[in-house]
């Protein structure tokens, strides 16, 4: 297989399977993926610090050499600035949505009235049913977006790592779709609420995986003409699996700090940490 051919192959594998495999978790009873999901992400948040810091990061520093150490220093830090934005954004783009919808749903016209008649009433119900919906309806479309340009990200950085040696890309892919897999099932709850069927909100789900690939491919053309720019990709790439796990997935563990669960997270992060290490030492055999 061509170089591009493997990069986009497994850029499928870790935005469009990802939520083939999410889809399990669908037909798994709610109570009992409640139980799960909250492990899987333990899992995830150690898969993509041993990513980034067992893997992707030392690649850079190698790539870079001893006179390059500051500049992947300073790629690191830039690059947890931009995931921080991005997130901003998006988090700004959701409040938005909701605030214009509640604006709407609070407007003066449609004020509280102690005399309003019984038909007034229904009316108002109506309205808020409608609000409802768009909120649910904006809450759906943010999710499509994001997770298109989420994945068009995930691609460009396996593709990076790629690019660096076939075994930092299978880490890669696989730290990407650990962490994809959680994060499709909260997502694919969204569009159904949105008014979505099942069968709809799964093929669109599927859909946004593709965003992956074309991020791969943009980035495999753009960094093999500038080979000396890779050690810094790859030092991107372990900014946004370091952004994600600690800024993303690890306060959402610290939700529940009772001391058995606390020691199951430990557990699950260090199993994460620890499959990622064992593959680093296989591939280098």
């Amino acid at each position: 297989m061509t170089p591009l051919f493997t990069i986009m192959l497994f850029a499928a594998f870790g935005g469009i399977a990802s939520a083939a495999f999410a889809i399990v978790f669908l037909w798994v009873r709610e109570d009992h993926s409640a139980l799960i999901l909250p492990h899987f992400i333990s899992f995830a948040t150690g898969a993509l610090l041993g990513a980034a810091l067992l893997a992707l990061l030392p690649e850079a520093m190698a790539g870079a050499g001893p006179q390059g150490a500051h500049g992947i220093g300073l790629t690191l830090v830039a690059g947890l600035g931009v995931f921080f934005v991005i997130e901003k954004l998006v988090l700004w783009w959701h409040a938005h949505a909701h605030v214009h919808d509640a604006g709407a749903a609070t407007c003066p016209q449609h004020a509280d009235d102690v005399s309003e008649n019984h038909a007034t009433q229904r009316q108002r119900q109506e309205t808020s049913h409608a609000h409802d919906y768009a909120r649910d309806h904006a809450s759906g479309v943010l999710v499509l977006v994001g997770d298109s340009l989420h994945n068009a990200l995930d691609g460009a950085l396996i593709a990076a790592a790629f690019l660096g040696s076939f075994q930092l890309g299978v880490l890669t892919t696989l730290a990407v779709a650990a962490h994809e897999i959680p994060h499709r099932v909260g997502d694919f709850a969204i569009l159904v609420q949105a008014g979505l069927s099942r069968r709809r909100a799964l093929l669109l789900n599927l859909a946004t995986g593709v965003a992956s690939v074309l991020g791969a491919v943009v980035a495999y053309f753009a960094l093999r003409e500038t080979q000396r720019a890779l050690p810094y990709a790859l030092a991107f790439a372990a900014a946004g699996f370091l952004y994600i796990a600690v800024a993303g997935l690890i306060p959402g563990l610290h939700r529940r700090a009772d001391p058995r669960t606390s020691a199951i997270q430990v557990i699950l992060i260090a199993a994460g940490i620890a499959v990622i290490a064992g593959a680093e030492q296989l591939t280098q055999r």
